[in-house]
């Protein structure tokens, strides 16, 4: 879905908004108009809302239609989808719940929320799972035909919370769900349990007309996703329209409510919801056509990485070419093999696979050819938490690999910027000829955000030349071609296609003498490749680090990759409460900026939160020699705003 903002849309009234930490609350209770259905229409500025069931409930599915039809609407959003590991996770049970999370509102939003104003519980395991996130006073929409006896004492309940007083604190409403699913199916002639799938489809209605939301976009969505089953595209649409009419018409939803699009929170522009590997994945595609060079993908499936290689494979019309091989050795040495042949090599991944593929990305390094390593890092060690995020790989991309093998790395800071980040990467692989770590997780991954789709020539030119004949001169007078012959400036070695006349040289992982590409075990001259190798990635050009520092404050908060959105929302609400603090945020981890220290020193105190247990913030205090002090979480879940906003104002009043 696109959607046009106009910068001279009309301003949403802000005048009665209140400021609650650094983000305008929910404006519960604010008289608004009366609906075509007599009904009362109130009147938000942002909302947020949870799905949760089973995994096999669709819950995965109805967030990402509201998703869509919320972007479609001009709302800003960020998602937050958590899902077991399992295929199927064994139904009814804690571990075996499903979520999703929607944060939209009429303006400029950075996270998914630190908890849901309206739970959606499609079961006992679901409520209990998510209760403790929900604030006093939320709305709890839960499926009354799930609380019997059975699933209640599976997580449990020894009486039913929906009668036992536990949830008085809440606005609870009670709806059969799954019977009147049912109900509204009967004319289709499906079984008891091929109706009951549809009831997520019931819940999505029922939203939709809550919140206001379009429909016309889910319904073509069913017919098209169903359309060799047109009886259950058909059935799925009157469930979907069976939940909006029950809002309509129920007694229990006095209120509905409407959030503006965000008029003024984009500058002018055509916007399309993405999610983070699928904004990667255009990045690279656009990587591949900037470069004028084919795209080609060695990759192993693995969570959360998948959807990149399932995307690019449907994209050979623009010169991609995609391997799915036997294991994650397998995929990068194709990789590099395509970089050697005069691709733009990509490889793809998560923490185990870049464990298996460090000998080649040693050989990378030792080629010096272009090759991109996309890492989507989740929980670890080994197997880990395949579907949480975490930010535990930084050490493993800066040294994970034997001997002095520098590789850049380059971490994207939100969905949408992962398009970005995919091209900074592709300009340093191929402008420096060597391989190049892009850092994104699970969160940005499978999170969503608006995009601004791009003006094609504002992106940069990365066209490579190739090495077309010889580049030097013996002594003799005879012209030969020397592969290690460096370019001054960068330090880059050329890039010779196999099969071009007399650009034949070797290759392979012994240590080559510097100019000629020869077999070297002489000790000067290894020396002197480690260093140049060093002086390499040392030497990449990557701006300097930008502060943002209105007030001269003395606490500097210093983030990387996916925890710009929560510690951006912190420094907001500290703000708003008149508390200085000064942020900034790392793009480029390898080389890092070259003001860094000077920034680090310009400050009483630095503050350093991770989704780790402090891998910068070491890098940090060994590399600048400062008190860098660690926030840290490894729950596999990104941090809330609230939680880093009460730890940085602590830092601040030490």
């Amino acid at each position: 879905m696109t959607s046009q903002v106009s910068s001279a849309a009309e301003k949403a009234d802000e005048a009665n908004d209140a400021v609650l930490g650094g983000q305008r609350a929910p404006l519960s209770g604010t008289t608004g108009t009366t609906g075509g259905d007599g009904k009362e229409v109130r009147r938000l500025d942002r909302v947020i809302i949870r799905f949760a069931g089973d995994s096999g409930d669709g819950m995965q599915l109805t967030g990402d239609r509201f998703t869509s039809e919320t972007a479609s609407f001009g709302n800003d959003l960020s998602t937050l989808p958590n899902f077991p590991a399992e295929i199927r996770a064994p139904a009814g049970t804690l571990p075996g719940v499903s979520s999703f999370q929607l944060h939209f509102a009429d303006h400029d939003i950075l996270t998914p929320g630190d908890a849901p104003n309206v739970l959606v519980a499609m079961n006992p395991a679901a409520l209990k799972a998510n209760i403790d996130d929900v604030p006093r006073g939320a709305e709890i929409i839960v499926n009354t035909d799930e609380f019997t006896k059975r699933p209640m004492a599976k997580v449990g309940y020894a009486t039913s919370p929906l009668e036992d007083g536990s949830l008085e604190a809440y606005n609870v409403h009670p709806v059969p769900l799954t019977t009147l699913t049912i109900e509204a199916l009967k004319e289709f002639g499906l079984s008891r349990k091929e109706a009951e799938r549809s009831k997520n489809m019931f819940a999505l209605g029922l939203l939709s007309w809550m919140y206001h939301r379009p429909t016309e976009g889910t319904e073509t969505f069913l017919r098209q996703k169903f359309a060799k089953k047109p009886e259950i595209a058909e059935a799925n649409v009157a469930a979907f329209r069976a939940g909006w009419n029950f809002g309509e018409t129920t007694e229990d939803f006095a209120v509905s409510y409407e959030v503006a699009p965000a008029s003024q929170a984009f500058p002018t522009g055509t916007y399309r919801n993405i999610s983070g590997n699928l904004a990667l994945s255009y990045g690279l595609i656009a990587a591949g056509q900037l470069a004028d060079l084919p795209l080609y993908l060695g990759s192993y499936p693995i969570t959360p990485a998948s959807d990149i290689l399932h995307e690019l494979s449907k994209h050979k019309n623009f010169g991609v070419r995609t391997f799915q091989a036997e294991d994650e050795i397998a995929g990068i040495g194709a990789a590099l093999g395509a970089a050697f042949g005069g691709a733009l090599g990509v490889t793809t991944t998560s923490g185990p696979g870049v464990a298996l593929k460090s000998e080649t990305i040693g050989l990378a390094v030792s080629l010096e050819l272009p090759l991109l390593i996309i890492d989507i890092q989740r929980g670890g060690p080994s197997t880990g938490l395949p579907t949480k995020t975490e930010q535990a790989d930084l050490l493993q991309a800066m040294y994970g690999r034997n001997g002095e093998a520098p590789v850049p790395i380059v971490a994207p800071q939100t969905p949408a910027d992962c398009f970005d980040a995919a091209i900074d990467a592709a300009r340093i692989a191929l402008t420096y000829r060597t391989p190049v770590f892009l850092l994104s997780d699970g969160y940005l991954a499978n999170g969503s955000e608006p995009w601004r789709i791009p003006e094609t020539d504002s992106l940069p030119d990365l066209k490579t030349p190739f090495a077309t004949g010889p580049n030097h001169t013996l002594a003799d007078g005879t012209e030969v071609f020397w592969p290690y012959k460096r370019d001054p400036q960068t330090l880059a070695r050329p890039w010779a296609v196999p099969g071009t006349p007399g650009l034949e040289h070797r290759i392979g992982g012994i240590e080559k003498q510097d100019g000629t590409g020869n077999i070297s075990y002489d000790p000067a001259n290894h020396d002197l490749m480690v260093r140049t190798r060093q002086a390499k990635v040392d030497n990449i050009a990557v701006p300097d680090l930008a502060v943002d520092d209105p007030a001269g404050a003395r606490t500097l908060v210093l983030g990387w990759g996916s925890t710009y959105g929560p510690i951006t929302a912190a420094v907001r609400r500290l703000r708003a409460a008149g508390q200085p603090i000064a942020q900034a945020h790392l793009r480029h981890l390898n080389p890092f900026p070259r003001n860094l220290g000077e920034v680090l020193k310009g400050y009483d105190k630095v503050v350093v939160p991770e989704m780790n247990l402090g891998q910068l913030a070491m890098l940090l205090r060994a590399r600048y020699l400062v008190d860098a002090h660690s926030y840290n979480q490894v729950n596999g879940m990104p941090f809330k705003a609230e939680q880093l906003a009460t730890a940085l104002k602590e830092a601040i009043d030490a």
